[in-house]
């Protein structure tokens, strides 16, 4: 089995990071291993992330799943099934931490019910080095009004 946990970003860094992933890896797993020596790593991790929504997302899970696809053991520790797929999840404050046979079972049962919730999760492998978004960035870049593209001179 896999572990993963999920980071719900602020937009802002979704929208500086989405395509340099490798540095937001490298940064969380620094941040994982020394940020009780380092406080400054706590603040930049603190700044760069929200709190995850678990409310919301057990939420989102009661009214879209089917009963028998998922079970709540408690307010932090619930269960994904579908067929032969069973994904234990636990959800602290900052993330959410799960288990799964490959990534596509994920793909399947719970990361549609995240990309309801917010397009900037991201996710690292705790034991194997995969990572990468959720979802694609959605936002559209307003014009620069002081920028043209060409110029009839």
């Amino acid at each position: 089995m896999y572990e993963y946990t999920v980071f719900r970003m602020k937009e802002e860094i979704s929208w500086h990071y989405f395509h340099k992933s490798d540095i937001l890896y490298r940064f969380i797993k620094h941040y994982q291993k020394e940020y009780q020596q380092r406080p400054d790593l706590q603040v930049q991790y603190d700044y760069s992330t929200y709190p995850f929504p678990g409310e919301q997302f057990c939420n989102i899970v009661e009214e879209k799943l089917d009963p028998s696809m998922f079970s709540i053991e408690n307010v932090d520790f619930l269960r994904l099934r579908k067929n032969s797929t069973n994904i234990p999840l636990h959800i602290s404050e900052k993330h959410l931490k799960f288990r799964c046979k490959t990534i596509l079972d994920a793909e399947e049962i719970l990361f549609p019910i995240l990309r309801q919730i917010d397009s900037t999760f991201f996710i690292i492998g705790e034991n194997i080095a995969q990572y990468g978004w959720v979802s694609p960035v959605i936002r559209l870049r307003e014009p620069n009004l002081g920028q043209v593209l060409y110029s009839y001179h």
